[in-house]
């Protein structure tokens, strides 16, 4: 691995780490230190909240989160030596999932986990990037920072009514 792939590879995983467990200690990038990330919040959140709609015909917690773990599982896939995971892949039916029970709730949390780490592990463990695979990383962290902003906005909208 040449030193631009190390301080990228490097840069990413630290990325991914604070969007998904929370800065590591004092540095930074895109939440606060001491911000619990976006799986430690999910475990706060129960499953009537991540049911709710904002407003109407908005997506939920759920739905945000079922669209997410969707996305890491075809990036995990490609990863594994799939061609074109994203052939045939139906991003509508990722935002289907609204309501669920604390069960469905729980199982859509641990598939999120598990999909996030996996692809951490991918990040982590490759030893070099090429446009396709960088613009793949990078994509996971911009879209999923954007969730847990949307997310955090549904939790902002629904606690005056809680």
């Amino acid at each position: 691995m040449n030193t631009t792939d190390s301080v990228f590879q490097r840069a990413l995983s630290n990325m991914l780490t604070e969007i998904f467990d929370g800065p590591p200690g004092q540095e930074a990038y895109l939440h606060n230190p001491g911000d619990p990330g976006l799986l430690r919040q999910l475990d706060t959140i129960g499953a009537s909240a991540a049911s709710k709609r904002p407003m109407p015909g908005k997506p939920t917690i759920a739905a945000h989160i079922d669209h997410v773990r969707f996305g890491l599982s075809i990036l995990n896939r490609w990863a594994a030596g799939e061609a074109n995971p994203w052939a045939g892949a139906d991003w509508n039916a990722s935002w289907q999932r609204t309501t669920v029970s604390e069960d469905q709730w729980r199982a859509l949390r641990d598939g999120l986990r598990h999909e996030a780490d996996k692809w951490r592990k991918v990040v982590a463990t490759r030893r070099s990037w090429d446009d396709m695979s960088a613009a793949a990383a990078l994509s996971t962290a911009a879209h999923t920072a954007y969730h847990v902003g949307a997310i955090r906005q549904i939790l902002a909208a629904l606690k005056p009514g809680e």
